[in-house]
């Protein structure tokens, strides 16, 4: 089963997912390893390994070592550019900024990947890609040149969801990016959700069970999470441990 089949069998059945996001710059294997020993790292099913702006050169490195020690799970690349490629990636999010106006981001970039991918066997998540302000400027609002979607106007990350999805995107992604101190409320989720019927993705600033829990229960079907794993292991687990539940 493909990733994107995954994620919308998934979606049809009820189940919710959860993806680990992975920044090469901050990965350390044996970090990585005594979280990957938990009880409730079974609750992880996707491990996304990107972001907005990666100064190091251990992208491939971190991609090789996440794939020979989670064998089972799907690793999608979340690219910060184009030049964020792996081929030993189970698939890559195809992202294209529909909440911005920077034309590079909505296809320059892909144009000048595409004979890349095509040749590869990645597999092409084409995702519509929406910023939504988080209380801060973050590095992807920078790096992108876009301003963000205004968190008070779930209108407004609704119809360009909806565009997103009638341009053909096979997902949503809403984020409110890296570091945000304030997540995507429900009330934009449920929002978005109405909208459309494609799976959606949420990102940014999940940092209690009870958010995540939340934003499941408004229409998320998949939650990112980022930062926290970096910053705070046991409420990583206890937020694993609350999505495990909603299997169960």
């Amino acid at each position: 089963m493909n990733v994107l089949e995954l994620i919308k069998t998934r979606k049809d059945s009820g189940k919710k997912t959860l993806a680990l996001l992975i920044d090469p710059d901050k990965y350390r294997e044996e970090d990585f390893l005594q979280l990957k020993n938990l009880a409730c790292f079974e609750a992880v099913d996707i491990l996304l390994v990107g972001g907005s702006l990666i100064v190091g050169a251990y992208f491939s490195q971190t991609v090789q070592s996440l794939k020979l020690h989670c064998p089972g799970l799907p690793l999608v690349i979340f690219p910060g550019s184009n030049m964020h490629l792996d081929a030993s990636a189970d698939g890559i999010l195809f992202l294209s900024l529909i909440s911005g106006r920077n034309p590079d981001l909505l296809i320059g970039q892909h144009v000048v990947v595409a004979p890349i991918l095509k040749k590869s066997q990645l597999e092409i998540l084409p995702t519509g890609y929406m910023l939504i302000e988080g209380g801060k400027q973050t590095t992807v609002s920078y790096i992108s040149n876009t301003t963000p979607i205004p968190a008070d106007k779930p209108e407004i990350a609704a119809c360009t969801a909806m565009a997103g999805e009638m341009l053909g995107l096979q997902m949503i992604y809403a984020d409110a990016g890296s570091g945000a101190q304030v997540p995507i409320t429900s009330k934009m989720v449920q929002f978005i959700r109405r909208a459309i019927q494609v799976p959606l993705w949420i990102g940014g600033g999940i940092r209690t069970p009870q958010k995540a829990l939340e934003l499941y229960k408004a229409g998320a079907d998949v939650l990112v999470l980022g930062n926290i794993g970096e910053e705070n292991r046991v409420t990583l687990e206890a937020i694993l441990a609350q999505k495990k539940k909603l299997v169960e």
